[in-house]
Protein backbone atom coordinates (compact mmCIF):
# COMPACT_ATOMS: atom_id res chain seq x y z
CA UNK A 1 0.00 0.00 0.00
CA UNK A 2 1.40 3.38 -1.00
CA UNK A 3 1.58 6.09 1.67
CA UNK A 4 2.90 9.63 1.59
CA UNK A 5 5.76 8.48 3.80
CA UNK A 6 7.06 5.74 1.49
CA UNK A 7 6.37 7.91 -1.56
CA UNK A 8 8.63 10.60 -0.08
CA UNK A 9 11.25 7.96 0.73
CA UNK A 10 11.24 6.72 -2.86
CA UNK A 11 11.52 10.26 -4.24
CA UNK A 12 14.45 11.12 -1.94
CA UNK A 13 16.37 8.06 -3.09
CA UNK A 14 15.78 8.42 -6.84
CA UNK A 15 14.87 12.03 -7.62
CA UNK A 16 14.05 13.45 -10.08
CA UNK A 17 11.30 10.92 -10.77
CA UNK A 18 8.65 10.90 -13.51
CA UNK A 19 4.99 10.10 -12.94
CA UNK A 20 5.27 6.94 -15.08
CA UNK A 21 8.14 5.68 -12.94
CA UNK A 22 6.05 6.15 -9.78
CA UNK A 23 3.09 4.32 -11.33
CA UNK A 24 5.29 1.35 -12.22
CA UNK A 25 7.11 1.37 -8.89
CA UNK A 26 3.96 1.34 -6.74
CA UNK A 27 1.64 -0.52 -9.11
CA UNK A 28 -1.25 1.92 -8.83
CA UNK A 29 -3.13 4.15 -11.25
CA UNK A 30 -2.08 7.59 -12.43
CA UNK A 31 -5.11 9.06 -10.65
CA UNK A 32 -4.05 7.49 -7.33
CA UNK A 33 -0.44 8.69 -7.67
CA UNK A 34 -1.62 12.19 -8.57
CA UNK A 35 -3.86 12.27 -5.50
CA UNK A 36 -0.91 11.51 -3.20
CA UNK A 37 1.42 13.90 -5.01
CA UNK A 38 -1.06 16.77 -4.94
CA UNK A 39 -1.19 16.75 -1.14
CA UNK A 40 2.61 16.63 -0.87
CA UNK A 41 3.01 19.46 -3.37
CA UNK A 42 0.44 21.66 -1.67
CA UNK A 43 2.21 21.10 1.67
CA UNK A 44 5.51 22.16 0.15
CA UNK A 45 7.20 18.77 0.56
CA UNK A 46 7.46 17.92 -3.14
CA UNK A 47 8.27 20.13 -6.12
CA UNK A 48 6.73 19.58 -9.56
CA UNK A 49 8.86 20.68 -12.53
CA UNK A 50 8.14 20.75 -16.26
CA UNK A 51 4.93 20.07 -18.18
CA UNK A 52 3.08 17.09 -19.68
CA UNK A 53 5.43 14.19 -20.52
CA UNK A 54 8.45 16.11 -19.27
CA UNK A 55 7.08 16.49 -15.72
CA UNK A 56 9.31 15.23 -12.90
CA UNK A 57 9.05 15.35 -9.11
CA UNK A 58 11.68 16.16 -6.52
CA UNK A 59 11.69 16.57 -2.74
CA UNK A 60 12.07 19.97 -1.11
CA UNK A 61 15.03 20.08 1.24
CA UNK A 62 14.35 21.33 4.76
CA UNK A 63 16.52 24.32 3.92
CA UNK A 64 14.36 25.28 0.95
CA UNK A 65 11.69 27.58 2.34
CA UNK A 66 10.58 28.93 -1.03
CA UNK A 67 6.82 29.19 -1.44
CA UNK A 68 5.62 26.56 -3.91
CA UNK A 69 3.40 29.25 -5.39
CA UNK A 70 5.36 31.75 -7.48
CA UNK A 71 3.98 35.27 -7.75
CA UNK A 72 4.70 38.49 -9.57
CA UNK A 73 3.16 41.63 -8.08
CA UNK A 74 3.43 45.22 -9.24
CA UNK A 75 1.51 48.51 -9.19
CA UNK A 76 1.39 50.43 -12.46
CA UNK A 77 0.45 53.97 -13.48
CA UNK A 78 -2.18 53.28 -16.14
CA UNK A 79 -1.87 56.41 -18.26
CA UNK A 80 -0.02 55.54 -21.48
CA UNK A 81 0.56 51.96 -20.33
CA UNK A 82 0.55 49.13 -22.90
CA UNK A 83 -0.96 45.82 -21.83
CA UNK A 84 1.51 43.64 -23.75
CA UNK A 85 4.41 45.29 -21.91
CA UNK A 86 2.87 44.31 -18.57
CA UNK A 87 2.27 40.74 -19.73
CA UNK A 88 5.85 40.43 -20.94
CA UNK A 89 7.09 41.41 -17.47
CA UNK A 90 4.92 38.69 -15.93
CA UNK A 91 6.04 36.14 -18.52
CA UNK A 92 9.71 36.89 -17.96
CA UNK A 93 9.43 36.82 -14.17
CA UNK A 94 7.61 33.48 -14.00
CA UNK A 95 9.03 31.91 -17.19
CA UNK A 96 5.50 31.14 -18.33
CA UNK A 97 6.41 29.77 -21.76
CA UNK A 98 8.66 27.22 -20.13
CA UNK A 99 6.32 26.23 -17.32
CA UNK A 100 2.84 26.01 -18.85
CA UNK A 101 1.64 24.19 -21.95
CA UNK A 102 1.32 26.17 -25.19
CA UNK A 103 -2.49 26.27 -25.40
CA UNK A 104 -2.75 27.51 -21.80
CA UNK A 105 -0.11 30.16 -22.44
CA UNK A 106 -2.18 31.46 -25.38
CA UNK A 107 -5.32 31.60 -23.25
CA UNK A 108 -3.63 33.37 -20.35
CA UNK A 109 -1.97 35.90 -22.63
CA UNK A 110 -5.29 36.65 -24.37
CA UNK A 111 -7.30 36.98 -21.15
CA UNK A 112 -4.66 39.05 -19.34
CA UNK A 113 -4.18 41.54 -22.17
CA UNK A 114 -7.95 41.94 -22.68
CA UNK A 115 -8.58 42.63 -18.99
CA UNK A 116 -5.50 44.85 -18.67
CA UNK A 117 -6.59 46.87 -21.70
CA UNK A 118 -10.02 47.42 -20.16
CA UNK A 119 -8.39 48.74 -17.00
CA UNK A 120 -6.15 51.08 -19.02
CA UNK A 121 -8.79 52.45 -21.40
CA UNK A 122 -12.10 52.19 -19.55
CA UNK A 123 -11.57 52.36 -15.80
CA UNK A 124 -10.64 56.07 -15.46
CA UNK A 125 -8.23 54.91 -12.75
CA UNK A 126 -4.76 56.35 -12.29
CA UNK A 127 -3.32 53.17 -10.79
CA UNK A 128 -3.69 49.44 -11.30
CA UNK A 129 -2.41 46.54 -9.20
CA UNK A 130 -1.60 43.25 -10.86
CA UNK A 131 -0.71 39.87 -9.39
CA UNK A 132 0.28 36.95 -11.57
CA UNK A 133 0.65 33.55 -9.89
CA UNK A 134 1.70 30.03 -10.79
CA UNK A 135 1.64 26.99 -8.54
CA UNK A 136 2.04 23.29 -9.21
CA UNK A 137 -1.44 22.95 -10.70
CA UNK A 138 -2.84 26.33 -11.72
CA UNK A 139 -1.81 29.71 -13.02
CA UNK A 140 -3.66 32.95 -13.36
CA UNK A 141 -3.86 36.57 -12.41
CA UNK A 142 -5.71 39.29 -10.55
CA UNK A 143 -6.04 42.82 -11.94
CA UNK A 144 -7.42 45.56 -9.72
CA UNK A 145 -8.12 49.19 -10.64
CA UNK A 146 -9.61 52.02 -8.60
CA UNK A 147 -11.84 53.63 -11.20
CA UNK A 148 -15.55 53.88 -11.93
CA UNK A 149 -16.25 50.13 -12.04
CA UNK A 150 -16.95 47.89 -15.03
CA UNK A 151 -20.70 47.50 -14.40
CA UNK A 152 -21.21 51.18 -13.56
CA UNK A 153 -19.36 52.26 -16.70
CA UNK A 154 -21.65 50.25 -18.99
CA UNK A 155 -24.76 51.22 -17.00
CA UNK A 156 -23.96 54.93 -17.16
CA UNK A 157 -22.69 55.22 -20.73
CA UNK A 158 -25.44 53.07 -22.24
CA UNK A 159 -28.20 54.66 -20.10
CA UNK A 160 -29.33 51.35 -18.59
CA UNK A 161 -31.77 51.09 -15.66
CA UNK A 162 -29.13 49.93 -13.15
CA UNK A 163 -25.74 48.23 -12.76
CA UNK A 164 -27.34 44.78 -12.76
CA UNK A 165 -28.57 45.46 -16.30
CA UNK A 166 -24.97 45.99 -17.37
CA UNK A 167 -24.08 42.41 -16.47
CA UNK A 168 -26.42 41.00 -19.08
CA UNK A 169 -25.21 43.48 -21.68
CA UNK A 170 -21.56 42.56 -21.14
CA UNK A 171 -22.29 38.85 -21.40
CA UNK A 172 -24.05 39.17 -24.74
CA UNK A 173 -20.84 40.37 -26.36
CA UNK A 174 -20.48 43.27 -28.81
CA UNK A 175 -21.23 45.71 -25.97
CA UNK A 176 -18.69 48.49 -25.70
CA UNK A 177 -18.56 52.09 -24.54
CA UNK A 178 -15.83 52.86 -27.14
CA UNK A 179 -17.19 51.63 -30.47
CA UNK A 180 -14.48 53.43 -32.38
CA UNK A 181 -11.75 51.38 -30.65
CA UNK A 182 -13.34 48.17 -29.33
CA UNK A 183 -15.61 45.40 -30.58
CA UNK A 184 -16.95 44.49 -27.13
CA UNK A 185 -15.84 40.87 -27.42
CA UNK A 186 -13.12 40.84 -24.75
CA UNK A 187 -15.21 40.15 -21.64
CA UNK A 188 -17.36 37.61 -23.52
CA UNK A 189 -14.45 35.44 -24.64
CA UNK A 190 -12.38 35.93 -21.48
CA UNK A 191 -15.30 34.68 -19.38
CA UNK A 192 -15.32 31.41 -21.35
CA UNK A 193 -11.58 30.80 -21.60
CA UNK A 194 -10.52 30.00 -18.02
CA UNK A 195 -11.56 27.49 -15.35
CA UNK A 196 -12.69 30.11 -12.85
CA UNK A 197 -13.17 33.83 -13.53
CA UNK A 198 -14.57 36.52 -11.24
CA UNK A 199 -15.54 40.09 -12.17
CA UNK A 200 -16.08 42.17 -9.04
CA UNK A 201 -17.14 45.82 -8.88
CA UNK A 202 -18.90 47.84 -6.18
CA UNK A 203 -21.34 45.38 -4.52
CA UNK A 204 -21.65 42.96 -7.44
CA UNK A 205 -19.62 39.84 -8.11
CA UNK A 206 -20.05 37.85 -11.32
CA UNK A 207 -18.60 34.34 -11.14
CA UNK A 208 -17.88 31.95 -14.02
CA UNK A 209 -17.14 28.39 -12.90
CA UNK A 210 -16.52 26.83 -16.30
CA UNK A 211 -15.56 23.45 -14.90
CA UNK A 212 -18.98 23.18 -13.25
CA UNK A 213 -20.61 25.01 -16.19
CA UNK A 214 -22.10 27.51 -13.77
CA UNK A 215 -22.48 31.29 -13.83
CA UNK A 216 -23.92 33.28 -10.96
CA UNK A 217 -24.14 36.69 -9.36
CA UNK A 218 -23.38 37.36 -5.70
CA UNK A 219 -23.56 40.42 -3.45
CA UNK A 220 -20.31 41.40 -1.75
CA UNK A 221 -19.03 44.18 0.45
CA UNK A 222 -18.61 47.28 -1.69
CA UNK A 223 -15.22 47.75 -3.33
CA UNK A 224 -13.91 50.66 -5.37
CA UNK A 225 -13.18 50.10 -9.05
CA UNK A 226 -12.98 46.68 -10.69
CA UNK A 227 -11.18 43.49 -9.73
CA UNK A 228 -10.87 40.58 -12.16
CA UNK A 229 -9.54 37.20 -11.03
CA UNK A 230 -8.66 34.51 -13.57
CA UNK A 231 -7.48 30.93 -13.00
CA UNK A 232 -6.80 27.96 -15.28
CA UNK A 233 -5.09 24.58 -14.90
CA UNK A 234 -1.52 24.58 -16.21
CA UNK A 235 -2.32 21.39 -18.12
CA UNK A 236 -5.81 22.35 -19.31
CA UNK A 237 -6.89 20.88 -22.65
CA UNK A 238 -8.92 24.01 -23.43
CA UNK A 239 -7.87 25.81 -26.61
CA UNK A 240 -8.52 29.43 -27.52
CA UNK A 241 -9.30 28.54 -31.14
CA UNK A 242 -12.03 26.13 -30.02
CA UNK A 243 -13.70 28.90 -28.01
CA UNK A 244 -13.54 31.35 -30.91
CA UNK A 245 -14.78 28.73 -33.37
CA UNK A 246 -17.80 28.00 -31.19
CA UNK A 247 -19.08 31.58 -31.37
CA UNK A 248 -17.33 32.75 -34.55
CA UNK A 249 -17.59 29.58 -36.69
CA UNK A 250 -16.61 29.01 -40.31
CA UNK A 251 -20.25 29.19 -41.39
CA UNK A 252 -20.22 32.86 -40.26
CA UNK A 253 -16.87 33.59 -41.94
CA UNK A 254 -15.20 33.35 -38.51
CA UNK A 255 -17.00 36.50 -37.36
CA UNK A 256 -18.50 36.82 -33.88
CA UNK A 257 -22.10 36.22 -34.94
CA UNK A 258 -23.27 33.71 -32.32
CA UNK A 259 -23.97 34.41 -28.66
CA UNK A 260 -25.42 32.79 -25.58
CA UNK A 261 -27.86 34.60 -23.30
CA UNK A 262 -28.00 33.40 -19.68
CA UNK A 263 -31.63 34.26 -19.05
CA UNK A 264 -31.56 33.64 -15.27
CA UNK A 265 -29.03 36.45 -14.80
CA UNK A 266 -31.82 38.88 -15.68
CA UNK A 267 -34.32 37.22 -13.36
CA UNK A 268 -35.51 33.74 -12.49
CA UNK A 269 -39.14 34.79 -13.01
CA UNK A 270 -39.75 36.83 -16.17
CA UNK A 271 -43.26 37.98 -17.04
CA UNK A 272 -43.45 41.20 -19.03
CA UNK A 273 -42.74 42.43 -22.53
CA UNK A 274 -40.51 45.17 -21.12
CA UNK A 275 -38.29 42.52 -19.48
CA UNK A 276 -38.04 40.71 -22.81
CA UNK A 277 -37.16 43.93 -24.67
CA UNK A 278 -34.45 44.69 -22.15
CA UNK A 279 -32.96 41.23 -22.64
CA UNK A 280 -33.22 41.47 -26.44
CA UNK A 281 -31.47 44.83 -26.60
CA UNK A 282 -28.44 44.54 -28.89
CA UNK A 283 -29.13 40.95 -29.94
CA UNK A 284 -30.09 42.07 -33.44
CA UNK A 285 -26.31 42.32 -34.05
CA UNK A 286 -26.07 38.51 -34.11
CA UNK A 287 -27.11 35.83 -36.57
CA UNK A 288 -27.65 33.10 -33.96
CA UNK A 289 -28.82 33.41 -30.35
CA UNK A 290 -28.79 30.60 -27.80
CA UNK A 291 -31.30 31.29 -25.01
CA UNK A 292 -30.10 29.34 -21.98
CA UNK A 293 -33.02 29.05 -19.52
CA UNK A 294 -31.13 27.12 -16.84
CA UNK A 295 -32.46 28.19 -13.43
CA UNK A 296 -35.48 30.10 -14.80
CA UNK A 297 -38.57 29.15 -12.78
CA UNK A 298 -41.33 30.87 -14.71
CA UNK A 299 -42.02 33.03 -17.75
CA UNK A 300 -45.12 34.95 -18.77
CA UNK A 301 -46.94 34.81 -22.07
CA UNK A 302 -46.06 38.45 -22.83
CA UNK A 303 -42.36 37.77 -22.23
CA UNK A 304 -42.42 34.70 -24.48
CA UNK A 305 -44.46 36.42 -27.20
CA UNK A 306 -42.06 39.36 -27.41
CA UNK A 307 -39.08 37.04 -27.97
CA UNK A 308 -40.42 34.14 -29.97
CA UNK A 309 -43.01 35.88 -32.13
CA UNK A 310 -42.46 39.66 -32.25
CA UNK A 311 -38.63 39.66 -32.34
CA UNK A 312 -38.52 36.75 -34.79
CA UNK A 313 -41.03 38.45 -37.07
CA UNK A 314 -38.87 41.60 -37.19
CA UNK A 315 -35.64 39.57 -37.53
CA UNK A 316 -36.55 36.41 -39.49
CA UNK A 317 -32.91 35.78 -40.44
CA UNK A 318 -31.77 35.45 -36.82
CA UNK A 319 -31.89 31.90 -35.48
CA UNK A 320 -33.04 31.50 -31.87
CA UNK A 321 -32.22 28.26 -30.10
CA UNK A 322 -33.44 27.25 -26.66
CA UNK A 323 -31.48 25.21 -24.11
CA UNK A 324 -32.16 23.98 -20.56
CA UNK A 325 -35.80 25.02 -20.59
CA UNK A 326 -37.93 23.58 -17.79
CA UNK A 327 -40.43 21.23 -19.53
CA UNK A 328 -43.25 22.90 -17.60
CA UNK A 329 -42.52 26.15 -19.48
CA UNK A 330 -42.55 24.69 -22.98
CA UNK A 331 -46.34 25.09 -23.53
CA UNK A 332 -46.04 28.85 -22.93
CA UNK A 333 -43.60 29.21 -25.81
CA UNK A 334 -45.51 26.81 -28.03
CA UNK A 335 -48.61 28.92 -27.48
CA UNK A 336 -47.03 32.01 -29.04
CA UNK A 337 -45.20 30.45 -32.01
CA UNK A 338 -46.52 28.60 -34.99
CA UNK A 339 -43.51 26.28 -35.17
CA UNK A 340 -43.25 24.34 -31.93
CA UNK A 341 -39.89 22.91 -33.01
CA UNK A 342 -38.18 25.94 -31.53
CA UNK A 343 -38.70 24.30 -28.15
CA UNK A 344 -36.49 21.23 -27.54
CA UNK A 345 -38.30 17.97 -26.92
Amino acid sequence: MVTKKNLLKYLKARQPVSGRELIEAFGISRQAINKHLKGLIENGKVRKEGTTKGTVYTVHSTADKKDVSQKFRKRYALEGLEEHVVFNECETSLQLKKNIVHNVFNIVRYAFTEVMNNAIEHSESKLGDIEFFMNAYDCGFKIKDYGIGIFYSVFKKLSLPDESSAVGELLKGKTTTMKERHTGEGVFFTSKSGDHIIFRSHRAELVFDNKARDVFMAARRSTKGTEVSFRISRNSKRKLDDIFNLYAPAEYEYRFEKTRVLVALYHKELMSRSEARRMLNGLDKFREIIMDFLGVRSIGQGFADEIFRVFRKVHPDIAIRVENLNPALQPIIRHVVENGSIVPQ
